[in-house]
C-alpha cells in the first residue's frame, strides 16, 4: 500500500480562531492526495469560524465540517468527536492556530505503513510569532529513524506529551478505547498519550519536522501552556501528570511510569520554580503547598536515583520546608543551566548542605561530581557608559570543587534573542580573589556594534584541563545596575541601554539606537503606564 494513497483523516478543532483556522485547514489539504480527509470541528465558535470553514467546504470535498451545538471547554471532546467521524485508517490531530508542514503526512505514513507500526511521530518545530524563530520539541528522540517496538524499550518517549505530531491507526484507537479526557481538561495530551503507550504500540519515529507549534505570547488569549500565572494552571499540570502515572502504573509499565515522574522533576518543575520570584505571595504560597502535596506521593527512588539534577534537588527543598523559602536559590537552581548561589554551608563533620537552617539536604554528591557538570555561580554586572562600557563577571567557589579544577578563562557572547546575531565575542581570563572564593573578569563592550533588539548573555567556562562548561551569569541588582540609560554612541547618535534579569535570574540587555528608536521605547512606556 502507497503512501499516495487516501489513508489519513486530520483532524483540525478549533475555537473562535477565524484569523488562523483557514491556514491549518489549507496546511492539511496541502499534504497531497494521501489525506482521505479533513475533518474540521468547530467547538461553537462565536466568531464566524463555523461559517468560514462550511465556506472553504463547498469547494472543497475532502473537508467535512463538524459544528458542535455546545462549547466543550477543552480540546478533549472535540478531538474525540473526530475519532469518531474519522473514516480513513489513520488519524492525526491539528490545532487551528497551527500547521503541517509540506510531506509530514507522507513522511509519518511512510514510517507506519512501511513498518506495521499502530503509530508513527515525528518532530514538532515551536515557532516563535512574529520572530519566526524555531525551536525543536525533544530533538534527541527524532534524531535518527527508529522502530520502537515496546514503549518501554524508549522511556523517553514520556517526555513528548504532544498529540498533534504523531499519526495513529484508527482501528488500534478505537479497538483500545483510547480517547482524550471530556470538557474542561487541561494538559488532555498527557493523559491521551498515557493511554496510547499503556497499550504498548509499535512506534515509528522519523527524523522529519511535521508539525510547526506556533507560539504567539502577545496574542489576546495565550494557549494552556504559556497562560502560567493562574495557580490553576499548575494544578491542571500536577493532576494531568498523576493520572498519566496511574494509568502506567495500572498497565504494569513501572519503568514508563517512573519515567513520568522524572520527567516532572527534570522538566516541569523546573519550569515553574524558574518563575516563582515573579508572582505573587499569595500564588507561591498555593504552589508550594500543592507541589508538596504531589511530590508526598512520590517514591524515595524518584528523588535520589539521580540525586546531582537540579529538579530532584529542588524537591527536596520544598519537601523539607512547610513555607516557601530560599526563592532566589531555587530560581537560580531551576535554570538552564543550573546555578547554585552561595551560601555554601557545611554540616558539623563538613559534609556539604543546603543551608545552615535545612543541613538534613546533603550535598555531598557535588564532591564527587566532574568539576564541568557543576551547578557554578556567576554573578554579572553590566555598566553602560558613554566612555566605555564594562561587563564585569564574578565566579563562585564550590564546596573547594572549582578551585581543584582551576577555572582559567570564560568566553562571552551577547546572541540576539531572535536571529542570532552575535554582537559581542571574546575571552576573557579569569583572576583569582586574594581572600579566595572568587574569581573575576571584565571584558569591553562595544555598545554601538549590537544595534536594536534583545541579547542574551552566553559564557562557557574553561578550566585548565581543557573540559568546559555553559554557564549563565546571575543579574546583579542594586545601584542602579539594572536602570535603563541613554548612551552617546558614534554610530546612532544615542543608545538607550537596558541590563535585566530574566525569569531566570540571568543577566540579559535591551538596546534601542538612535533618537527614533528612544522616542518608540518611550512611547510604548507611556502607553503601558497608561493602559
Amino acid at each position: 500500500m502507497k503512501p499516495q494513497q487516501p489513508q489519513v483523516s486530520v483532524i483540525v478543532i478549533g475555537y473562535n480562531d477565524a484569523a488562523h483556522v483557514t491556514d491549518a485547514v489549507r496546511s492539511a489539504l496541502a499534504q497531497g492526495p494521501a489525506v482521505h480527509e479533513v475533518l474540521a470541528v468547530d467547538d461553537c465558535s462565536t466568531d464566524g469560524s463555523g461559517a468560514l470553514l462550511e465556506g472553504l467546504a463547498a469547494d472543497e470535498p475532502r473537508l467535512r465540517v463538524i459544528r458542535r451545538t455546545a462549547n466543550s471547554g477543552g480540546c478533549g471532546t472535540p478531538r474525540n468527536d473526530g475519532i469518531d467521524a474519522a473514516t480513513a485508517p489513520y488519524v492525526m490531530f491539528l490545532d487551528s492556530d497551527d500547521v503541517l508542514p509540506p510531506g509530514a503526512v507522507d513522511a509519518l505514513l511512510s514510517a507506519a505503513d512501511g513498518q506495521h507500526t499502530e503509530v508513527a511521530a515525528g518532530l514538532c518545530v515551536r515557532r516563535e510569532l512574529p520572530s519566526g524563530r524555531e525551536t525543536p520539541w525533544e530533538r534527541a528522540l527524532y534524531a535518527r529513524p527508529a522502530l520502537v517496538a515496546h514503549p518501554a524499550r524508549r522511556a523517553r518517549l514520556v517526555h513528548d506529551t504532544l498529540c498533534v505530531n504523531k499519526l495513529y491507526r484508527t482501528d488500534f484507537l478505537r479497538e483500545h478505547g483510547i480517547r482524550f479526557p471530556e470538557g474542561r481538561f487541561r494538559y488532555e495530551d498527557f493523559v491521551f498519550g498515557a493511554r496510547v503507550l499503556a497499550a504498548g504500540p509499535r512506534i515509528a519515529l522519523v527524523p522529519d519536522t511535521v508539525y510547526v507549534w506556533h507560539v504567539r505570547r502577545d496574542a489576546d488569549r495565550l494557549s494552556i501552556s504559556l497562560d502560567r500565572t493562574d495557580i490553576g494552571n499548575w494544578r491542571a499540570r500536577t493532576e494531568a501528570n498523576r493520572a498519566a502515572h496511574e494509568i502506567l502504573l495500572g498497565a504494569g509499565e513501572k519503568g514508563l511510569a517512573r519515567a513520568v515522574h522524572a520527567k516532572f522533576l527534570d522538566h516541569e518543575l523546573r519550569m515553574y520554580t524558574r518563575e516563582l520570584e515573579l508572582r505573587t505571595p499569595e500564588y507561591r504560597r498555593a504552589w508550594w503547598d500543592l507541589t508538596r502535596a504531589y511530590l508526598a506521593a512520590f517514591d524515595a527512588a524518584d528523588l535520589t536515583v539521580n540525586p546531582t539534577a537540579p529538579g530532584r534537588l529542588v524537591a527536596r527543598v520544598v519537601l523539607a520546608s512547610p513555607a516557601p523559602r530560599d526563592l532566589p536559590r531555587l530560581t537560580e537552581l531551576a535554570a538552564r543551566p543550573a546555578r547554585l548561589l552561595p551560601p555554601y554551608a557545611r554540616a558539623g563533620d563538613g559534609t556539604p548542605v543546603w543551608s545552615d537552617e535545612l543541613p538534613r539536604i546533603t550535598l555531598d554528591h557535588f564532591l564527587v561530581r566532574p568539576a564541568h557538570l557543576l551547578p557554578a555561580a556567576v554573578d554579572a554586572e553590566l555598566r553602560p557608559r558613554a566612555r566605555g562600557t564594562r561587563l564585569r563577571l564574578r565566579l563562585h567557589e564550590l564546596y573547594g570543587r572549582l578551585a581543584e579544577a582551576g577555572p582559567a578563562s570564560m568566553d562571552v557572547e551577547f546572541v540576539h534573542r531572535d536571529d542570532g546575531r552575535v554582537g559581542l565575542r571574546s575571552q576573557v581570563l579569569l583572576r583569582p580573589d586574594r581572600y579566595g572564593g572568587l574569581w573575576s573578569a571584565e571584558a569591553p563592550v562595544d555598545l554601538s556594534a549590537f544595534g536594536a533588539g534583545t541579547w542574551d548573555l552566553r559564557l562557557r567556562l574553561r578550566f585548565r584541563d581543557g573540559s568546559a562548561r555553559d554557564v549563565t551569569a546571575h543579574a546583579v541588582a542594586g545601584r542602579g545596575l539594572l536602570r535603563r540609560r541613554a548612551v552617546p554612541d558614534a554610530r546612532h547618535g544615542v543608545l538607550l541601554v537596558q541590563p535585566y534579569r530574566t525569569h531566570s535570574g540571568a543577566l540579559a540587555l535591551r538596546t534601542a539606537p538612535g533618537w527614533r528608536g528612544m522616542t518608540e521605547v518611550v512611547r510604548r512606556r507611556l502607553r503601558r503606564l497608561l493602559h
